[in-house]
């Protein structure tokens, strides 16, 4: 790794040191640097794809200094940096933004999709603290799950159960993971729930955390352009996701209740429906 500044708001250069792909078209890019790895879990960083654009990613792991992002192809960004290999040169800020608290003795995991990703350091983190976790995974088919075998193997080692569901029953409990988040939460034996992934499955989460009166910690995916809370692209409520989030508390969601889930916004900064 070598990098010609020191803060972590400005632009270093890292090298691509391992490149594994998770599905078809998820990809996790490993990379030394010192800042990164002091982040805290569901925090993230700016890559820069040299000559193309810079997405914001959140960190998936961190091992001293080397850490690793998760990407999901989704447009020409994340397709020119999925094609990166060992070696090559990104660039990267960070890390921003504020991070999943541990709360209590025993804590539920919700991910979807890609929005899993943030949530694998905070499961290690949660294991660490010798929390006893339970981790529901959700997608639409078996090829959406992620790091399958990695929780597999972090359950075999630690007081973690896994359970994954997919809509199509494919793979684990046929369903959505808010049904079985549901099911966990229902024997009342859950201190915290934190989640990830799409806003409406985050609402959903949202309402089950009211409704079983567990505390909950959820990171937002919003449209980020700046990551400096200037341009406006990833505002919800009140609040600009860059710099507020993108961990949010219950608290702070009720005060957003009326846009969660159902309002985003667009590169300009204007309302669209989900």
């Amino acid at each position: 790794m070598s990098g010609w500044h020191t803060d972590d708001k400005q632009l270093r250069t890292v090298k691509i040191r391992r490149a594994e792909s998770e599905t078809e078209r998820v990809k996790t890019l490993c990379f030394e640097d010192k800042l990164c790895a002091s982040a805290e879990p569901g925090q993230f960083v700016m890559l820069w794809v040299p000559g193309v654009d810079e997405i914001p990613l959140s960190l998936s792991s961190v091992n001293g200094d080397l850490v690793s992002v998760t990407v999901k192809e989704v447009g020409e960004g994340t397709r020119a940096l999925n094609k990166m290999k060992r070696g090559e040169v990104v660039g990267v800020r960070g890390p921003f933004g504020t991070h999943y608290k541990i709360a209590g003795k025993t804590a539920l995991v919700v991910g979807g999709g890609i929005g899993t990703a943030p949530l694998m350091l905070l499961v290690q983190r949660l294991l660490e603290a010798k929390v006893k976790t339970t981790v529901v995974e959700g997608a639409k088919t078996r090829s959406g799950l992620l790091f399958t075998k990695q929780l597999a193997k972090m359950g075999e080692q630690a007081d973690l159960k896994v359970v994954f569901t997919t809509d199509d029953g494919s793979h684990g409990v046929k369903g959505l993971a808010t049904d079985a988040a549901e099911k966990i939460l229902s024997a009342g034996q859950v201190n915290c729930v934190y989640a990830c992934g799409n806003e409406p499955m985050t609402l959903k989460v949202y309402r089950l955390a009211q409704r079983y009166g567990v505390h909950l910690q959820a990171s937002l995916e919003r449209y980020m352009f700046c990551a400096i809370g200037v341009c406006g692209s990833c505002v919800i409520g009140k609040y600009r996701v860059c710099k507020d989030g993108p961990v949010f508390s219950q608290n702070q969601l009720k005060e957003v209740e009326d846009e969660l889930g159902k309002v985003r916004r667009d590169q300009k900064g204007e309302k669209l429906p989900f």
